[in-house]
């Protein structure tokens, strides 16, 4: 849970990147193959794009200064992906490799 609060804390104080209003939007939007599932490569892609914007000399590697509040551990980019890694795991519940639109709009078990 903890690492699924970092993940929404970095996206909080971001403009808005796509409009999503339900879990098939985040579905739409994350599966960039078309299959209507979301493998571990898109996700991560996707979970990305806040860490990306946050950091600001692109050196992968998000410093107190680049999170939320301008306080924090430092956090590289493949800890982040790591992170995320894990919350896939928790939410590909039926284990296939891949989020359906239910799994996606379930909390991480």
């Amino acid at each position: 849970m903890q690492r699924l609060c970092f993940a929404i804390a970095l996206l909080a104080p971001l403009p808005v990147f796509a409009q999503v209003n339900a879990t098939s939007d985040y579905l739409a939007r994350m599966d960039g193959d078309g299959d209507s599932r979301v493998g571990l490569t898109e996700y991560l892609d996707w979970m990305s794009y806040a860490f990306d914007a946050r950091d600001l000399n692109r050196d992968d590697v998000l410093t107190a200064d680049e999170l939320p509040g301008g306080k924090g551990q430092a956090i590289t980019r493949q800890q982040h992906r790591e992170r995320l890694a894990a919350t896939f795991k928790k939410q590909d519940v039926d284990r296939d490799g891949y989020l359906s639109a239910r799994e996606l709009a379930a909390p991480p078990q």
